[in-house]
């Protein structure tokens, strides 16, 4: 194999998954760049690398070096110290410090900061607050460059030393060598797949107790990853050997010792066995205990007469309730806990502020809640009462972990009403009803047709089909102005029926009929750039929204991302982060809950700054300012584009859908319907009638299991509580 050696001037594209990478390398007495590719994880711009590889000619990149093997020591020459300073690795030092630092200590930069850092006080602008930051993060980029080495030793990729080494500081190394599997229960990024193949390396036999035990585990969490609160015993050992390649047998020995041990969960539903994890297990039986519990306690609000109440709140708001409106109010102001379900249109936001200005003459301490910001916003704007997310409301322990309000220290209302309620996963349900006192009216609202929680379960759905709670269905659409078909089609395509097509001018639904996906693709980009801000006053950014099925391929979130940012949003500087670039002012969504933070998953802001000096990247989400360290923003995703899961419990005024049969797998009826409920003002699909028809065809959604059905009627029937 060929040799070669330089510095990194830059890194052109690195991704995280795969630890390939293309660099430019400054060769000495060269004059132009080499571009290196090849897995090179880890690496950054400044280091020396001397490589062993091959030359190729790409057809379209022209020549470049494949590299087979490499390794990486410190940056020797000026020009390499002052690019390894200024990629970032260091927080505090910057272009700029990193020029005045080379330009004050030459060659011996580093030996400087190593040994003597007390000395850059000498550098023009440096005080000694900067020094100890500067020598604080190279103490730890040591340490994590060790944790680094060890991890490539064992093949894993050393872009996950600087959180392993967050997450256990000095004790990184034994932890990982004691056992290994921790990692992917206890650091964000890391899965059981990663975990094992450095057990694997680390000798870790693929029969060990230890690995069969946490791939069980894994196994289960994956299931709930894919809304499985529980899972069918008979179909999950064939699950785990998938993953785990090994024999059944050995698969449920150790599941019996797990069971054993409490940390798995087995019942019986129907005559079939199922498995749960033990925190799904806990949750699924509290939510069934506490809906009974809550159901059985006495109101402390004082009863009205409801025809009058009722009488008084059509004067209020200047309306004429419809019958099942009507009894709806009357059923929220007589019943503990009362269940509102119904589509777009069917006056959910109407009932909700009469049954506000009447129960707001009886008791100030009424509180609203939603499962995400923008809905919170939105319940806010519906009823001019400040509405808190379930997370705000629950008050992180950061201390602890867990919720600050919980039994022991529950919420303060008499009456709590919970919009987009079909949102709200099983962990999530649990830990609301915890925190609600005995005396306090419960009010959930949402649309059991949309797309169930992206976390595991299917807790509105349950709550209702177990027939144990009182429920009101509202199938009457009032919201249908002169024109609008957003609300028409959006029932007809619920109800199995093709939507109208045609194009009517003024309308606010629009299909376009448009074959490949390159056509596709070449037409959303055309709508957003000008033919939709041409005729509506729409931000193209801020304002249209669009909602893709799919993550890979041409019309999927990853490459409309790429193409909306590059025309949307070019900029010649910008942040590459994991093989992902991002600009100041990008449109990016939070794909986690982030209790630190206070950022949660599908929160949607712009980043507003960018400080490659610190490290730090600045998103503004609805006027609060959120920092992200650089090694964070995995955490992050660009959202011109995004899974219409993903944005659940938002709305936009403009909502643009592909729908093609390239996405043949995901074209379901509740996605559909789901997406086009988010638009306000427009909704534009694209794509081709077959694929529309086999979407609105499709009604056979994937099974959740879950038990909470089966729990609330133990419950419910505990209790003599179960409604006739």
């Amino acid at each position: 194999m060929d040799q070669l050696s330089g510095f990194i001037d830059s890194l052109v594209f690195a991704s995280e998954e795969t630890g390939f990478t293309v660099a430019r390398l400054k060769v000495p007495r060269q004059i132009d760049f080499i571009t290196i590719v090849g897995s090179m994880p880890g690496v950054s711009p400044g280091e020396t690398l001397h490589c062993q590889g091959v030359w190729k000619h790409h057809s379209r990149h022209g020549r470049q070096f494949e590299v087979q093997s490499y390794t990486v020591t410190a940056p020797v020459d000026l020009l390499g110290i002052q690019k390894y300073l200024e990629s970032g690795m260091v927080k505090g030092v910057g272009p700029v410090y990193a020029k005045r630092i080379v330009d004050v200590f030459g060659v011996s930069t580093l030996e400087v900061i190593d040994k003597e850092p007390h000395r850059l006080t000498e550098v023009p602008g440096i005080g000694v607050k900067r020094v100890e930051k500067i020598q604080a993060c190279w103490g730890e980029q040591k340490s994590i460059r060790s944790v680094m080495i060890f991890l490539q030793a064992h093949q894993v990729r050393p872009s996950f030393a600087q959180k392993i080494f967050r997450r256990y500081g000095e004790e990184s190394i034994d932890k990982v060598k004691t056992n290994p599997y921790v990692l992917a229960k206890e650091v964000y990024g890391i899965g059981f797949k990663t975990a094992d193949e450095l057990a694997q390396n680390l000798g870790i036999a693929k029969d060990s107790p230890l690995r069969i035990k946490a791939g069980i585990e894994h196994v289960l969490w994956e299931l709930s990853n894919e809304g499985h609160v529980c899972y069918l015993k008979e179909a999950f050992i064939p699950e785990a050997e998938k993953i785990l390649e090994i024999d059944g047998a050995l698969i449920a020995k150790e599941l019996s010792a797990l069971e054993g041990e409490g940390h798995i969960m087995e019942d019986v539903i129907e005559e079939k066995a199922y498995l749960w994890i033990r925190p799904l297990y806990n949750a699924e039986w509290g939510v069934a205990r506490e809906l009974s519990r809550l159901y059985q306690a006495p109101s402390k609000i004082r009863p009205v007469l409801l025809d009058k109440a009722i009488e008084w709140a059509e004067e209020k708001h200047r309306i004429r309730f419809a019958k099942e409106q009507k009894k709806a109010i009357a059923k929220s102001l007589e019943e503990k806990v009362h269940i509102i379900t119904g589509g777009p249109g069917t006056g959910k936001s109407t009932i909700t502020r009469a049954i506000l200005s009447i129960t707001s003459k009886v008791t100030d301490k009424i509180t609203l809640a939603a499962p995400t910001g923008r809905a919170a916003k939105r319940m806010s704007e519906i009823t001019g009462k400040k509405a808190f997310t379930i997370h705000s409301l629950l008050e992180f322990d950061f201390n602890e972990g867990g919720f600050k309000r919980t039994r022991d220290n529950p919420l303060t209302c008499r009456l709590l009403i919970i919009d987009e309620a079909s949102m709200i996963d099983t962990l999530l349900m649990y830990n609301l009803l915890k925190a609600i006192p005995d005396e306090t009216r419960v009010i959930f609202i949402g649309d059991i047709d949309q797309l169930p929680s992206v976390g595991a379960g299917n807790v509105l759905k349950d709550m209702i089909f177990s027939e144990t709670l009182p429920i009101s269905r509202l199938k009457w659409i009032f919201r249908q102005g002169k024109g609008s078909r957003i609300v028409a089609n959006a029932h007809r395509i619920n109800a199995g029926y093709f939507p109208e097509t045609e194009h009517e001018k003024g309308s606010d639904f629009a299909f376009f009929e448009v074959d490949s996906p390159e056509e596709i693709l070449s037409k959303i980009i055309q709508l957003i750039e000008h033919h939709i801000p041409e005729k509506f006053p729409f931000n193209p950014i801020d304002d249209i929204q669009v909602l893709s099925p799919m993550k890979k391929g041409i019309i999927g979130t990853d490459n409309l991302n790429h193409a909306l940012q590059q025309r949307l949003n070019p900029q010649s500087l910008h942040l590459i982060r994991m093989g992902r670039h991002f600009n100041i002012h990008d449109k990016v969504m939070q794909i986690r809950n982030n209790y630190d933070k206070k950022v949660y998953n599908g929160d949607v802001g712009r980043i507003t700054a960018i400080n490659m000096e610190e490290g730090e990247l600045t998103v503004t989400f609805d006027g609060k300012e959120v920092l992200y360290d650089f090694c964070d923003i995995d955490e992050l995703m660009l959202a011109y584009a995004v899974s219409i899961h993903k944005y659940q419990g938002s709305e936009c005024p403009c909502v643009i859908i592909p729908v093609h049969t390239s996405h043949f797998k995901l074209l379901f009826r509740n996605l559909l319907y789901t997406g086009i409920t988010r638009g306000k003002k427009l909704v534009v699909l694209l794509g081709t009638k077959k694929a529309l028809a086999i979407a609105v065809k499709t009604d056979n959604v994937k099974t959740r299991y879950t038990g909470l059905q089966h729990f609330l009627k133990e419950s419910f029937c505990t209790l003599n509580l179960v409604r006739s």
